[in-house]
C-alpha cells in the first residue's frame, strides 16, 4: 500500500509538458496590452491591416483616413494603398477627376499575404465594385491556388452618389471574391448606433462605412460618416487582434 502511494506521489510530482509549435508562436501581451505576433521571418511585430482603396473624387480616400485612425486606435499597424487606375488621363480629365495622391503607393497583388487583415474601399459602379478594384481581385489567381489569403479577415467601405445607389450591394459584390479566397468577411454591423440616425443624411450600412458623394461628386464626407469609418476601423482592428493572438495549428 505504501509502495503504491509512493509511486502516485512520484507521478504527481512530474511537471506536465506543453508543446508549442515555435514557428506559429504568439508572443504574450506586455503590460500595455499590445498584441504582438511573430512573422514568417521570425521578427516580432504588431498585427498589420492593409487599407486598399480606389477613389476618383476623394470621398473614399477621406473615409480611408478615418478608418486608419480607428485601426491604429485598436492596436494594429495600418498601411494605406490605392489600386492602379484603369482609365486614361484623357478620360479622367473629361470627368473632372482630381489628380491621385502621389504619396499613397499602388498595391501589388503579391503584397496581400503580408497583411493580417484587409479593408477594401471603393466607389460603386452601378451597384457593384468598380473595374479598378476588380482588376486587383482578378490578379489574385496565385493566392487562390496557394491558399495565401485563407483565414484573413476582410471588410468593405464605399461611396455612392445617392442613398439607393449601392450602399449594400457594393459590399455584397465583393463577397464572392472573399469566399473563393477563403477570407472572412467582417461587416460593421450596428456597433455604432449612428447608422440608425434619421435626422441627418448619411451613408453607411451594416455592411460597412459609407458616404454619399452626390451625382457630380459635390458633397463632402460628413462628420457622422467619418465617425462611422473610425468605428469600423476600431472594430475591424479588434477582430484582427483576436485572430492574431489565437494559436494556429497545421
Amino acid at each position: 500500500m505504501s509502495s503504491s502511494n509512493s509511486q502516485n506521489e512520484q507521478r504527481n510530482s512530474v511537471p506536465q509538458r506543453r508543446f508549442v509549435r515555435m514557428s506559429q508562436r504568439v508572443e504574450p501581451r506586455p503590460n500595455n496590452h499590445v498584441t504582438i505576433v511573430r512573422s514568417n521571418n521570425h521578427q516580432i511585430r504588431r498585427p498589420v491591416v492593409f487599407v486598399i482603396y480606389y477613389s476618383m473624387y476623394g470621398h473614399v480616400a477621406g473615409l480611408a483616413s478615418s478608418i486608419r485612425t480607428g485601426v491604429e486606435h485598436a492596436g494594429c499597424d495600418c498601411h494605406i494603398f490605392q489600386v492602379a487606375e484603369t482609365l486614361s488621363n484623357e478620360t479622367l480629365k473629361n470627368m473632372n477627376a482630381p489628380p491621385k495622391q502621389k504619396n499613397i503607393p499602388i498595391i501589388r497583388p503579391e503584397q496581400l499575404p503580408e497583411a493580417d487583415g484587409i479593408l477594401f474601399g471603393m466607389p460603386t459602379h452601378f451597384g457593384t465594385a468598380p473595374a479598378q478594384m476588380k482588376t486587383l481581385f482578378d490578379a489574385c489567381s496565385n493566392h487562390w491556388m496557394s491558399d495565401a489569403l485563407i483565414g484573413k479577415p476582410a471588410g468593405v467601405f464605399f461611396s455612392t452618389a445617392t442613398l439607393g445607389g449601392g450602399q449594400e450591394t457594393t459590399a455584397l459584390s465583393c463577397v464572392p471574391f472573399f469566399t473563393h479566397l477563403g477570407m472572412l468577411f467582417v461587416p460593421l454591423g450596428y456597433r455604432n448606433k449612428s447608422l440608425m440616425n434619421l435626422d441627418d443624411v448619411h451613408g453607411g450600412s451594416p455592411y460597412g462605412a459609407g458616404t454619399l458623394a452626390g451625382t457630380k461628386g459635390e458633397r463632402q464626407v460628413s462628420q457622422l460618416e467619418h465617425q462611422l469609418a473610425h468605428v469600423q476601423g476600431i472594430e475591424f482592428g479588434k477582430v484582427v487582434l483576436k485572430l492574431s493572438s489565437t494559436p494556429k495549428y497545421a
